[in-house]
């Protein structure tokens, strides 16, 4: 099993917070660390000192771990125009060596985007940009060093692009779809994605997403697309503890008010968590991305490592 740490930067956390758990995760063992891509805390806490920019993070991260992956899980198409997004990636990847992670959806959380002027189109519009950003940012990758790239579509117009800078994996980062949706959500997955995560939900609702990407894969030709078969990942929210007051101290801010759907989290020990594992590693995910609350409980990170990594063979 693939276990990745994820984060949520926006609830509170300096870069400095963010490279001490990075360094930690990668010294521990995680294969990688992923954190939000949100400009915006979402409950009633500021989430002071303020938000950090997803991809000057991991631009930092990158020169300062060696061999932990980065990523984003999800950044939001509303935020960055396609050109610049596969610029800014590829670069990112170049500074990383190699260990960049794409997770890329349509953007959801309205309120953010109203306090910084971010334009918020209805949901069709943003599947019909995030459909097209996906087509560009591969595009651009894909396109061979001295030729041009041009695309036309309804909503983003590149004429004759140079298509660089080139990241260093090729053809590209891989890129992380997912959510619960059921048609468009599985159909980007099939033709673009290397990785479908079903972010915090059950292992009965996991499996149901699975089956309608399956489904959806099996409509398409992935390997004319040059992509291998889909790796299956999932969320889970973390709170365990040696013991019950200290799982339940970290479960605490689950119990705030939020603008977040409803959850399934892992509250209580160490051995919960593991079971938890393996009951997705029986409905085929491959990869788990485990999210810790609090960017300032090192603890709750080493707690993991010691006690769950060794017992579920996880692989870097």
């Amino acid at each position: 099993m693939r276990v990745s740490i994820f984060t949520e930067p926006h609830r509170g956390a300096t870069y400095d917070d963010q490279l001490r758990m990075a360094r930690l995760a990668e010294d521990s063992g995680f294969e990688g660390w992923l954190r939000a891509d949100h400009y915006q805390a979402m409950g009633a806490d500021l989430g002071l000192p303020g938000p950090t920019d997803a991809w000057i993070t991991l631009a930092g991260l990158a020169r300062e771990t060696s061999r932990i992956r980065l990523g984003t899980l999800v950044t939001s198409s509303t935020f960055r125009l396609p050109g610049p997004l596969a610029v800014i990636v590829a670069q990112v990847d170049q500074m990383s060596g190699g260990r960049v992670d794409l997770g890329i959806g349509a953007g959801w959380y309205e309120r953010e985007h109203l306090a910084y002027g971010i334009p918020f189109p209805p949901v069709g519009e943003r599947f019909g940009r995030l459909a097209e950003q996906l087509a560009v940012v591969t595009g651009l990758w894909r396109t061979p060093v001295g030729e041009r790239f041009t695309h036309q579509g309804e909503h983003y117009q590149l004429v004759e692009a140079p298509a660089l800078p080139k990241p260093v994996q090729v053809p590209g980062p891989p890129i992380i779809i997912g959510g619960k949706g059921l048609k468009r959500t599985p159909a980007l997955a099939a033709r673009y994605a290397h990785e479908f995560n079903m972010p915090f939900k059950s292992v009965k609702e996991t499996a149901e997403a699975y089956e309608r990407v399956h489904a959806a894969c099996a409509r398409v030709d992935r390997a004319a697309n040059g992509l291998d078969p889909l790796v299956l990942s999932a969320g889970i929210v973390v709170a365990i503890g040696r013991n019950e007051a200290e799982a339940q101290r970290r479960a605490a801010p689950l119990h705030e008010k939020s603008a977040l759907p409803p959850e399934d989290p892992v509250v209580g020990s160490p051995a919960q968590l593991v079971e938890r594992i393996g009951e997705f590693a029986e409905i085929g995910t491959g990869r788990v991305h485990l999210r810790l609350t609090d960017l300032h409980d090192l603890d709750h990170l080493e707690l993991i490592a010691s006690e769950v990594l060794p017992q579920i063979g996880a692989s870097r």
